[in-house]
């Protein structure tokens, strides 16, 4: 149990999932503006936030997957300098691996 100065009680929360502590807000905000970024279509319409969980089949995001991982893996070795391009490239990586995982998962 904990106790609280002012007398109030909660249980222990060692065995519950800690969102504000395993994510990261400036992380979770820079994913959110890639993803706004990219909602835009090619005939111009802005298609909705949550349209990957439409589906989208997991040999897809893996060939975009490697692409993307393939970009930050060279950058990593081969600019000192990060760029805009390699935070994009960072965030579609991240888009690719949360949308494979969201299908292993439904």
């Amino acid at each position: 149990m904990r106790e609280f100065e002012t007398g109030a009680t909660r249980n222990d929360d060692d065995d519950r999932l800690d969102y504000e502590g395993f994510l990261s807000p400036l992380v979770l905000k820079r994913y959110a503006e890639y993803m706004h970024e990219h909602r835009k279509q090619a005939d111009g319409k802005l298609r909705p936030s949550d349209n990957w969980q439409k589906g989208i089949p997991q040999d897809v995001y893996m060939k975009s997957m490697w692409r993307h991982f393939m970009a930050v893996w060279t950058d990593h070795r081969l600019v000192a300098v990060k760029s805009e391009e390699q935070k994009e490239n960072l965030c579609a990586l991240l888009f690719n691996v949360m949308g494979y995982l969201h299908e292993e998962l439904k």
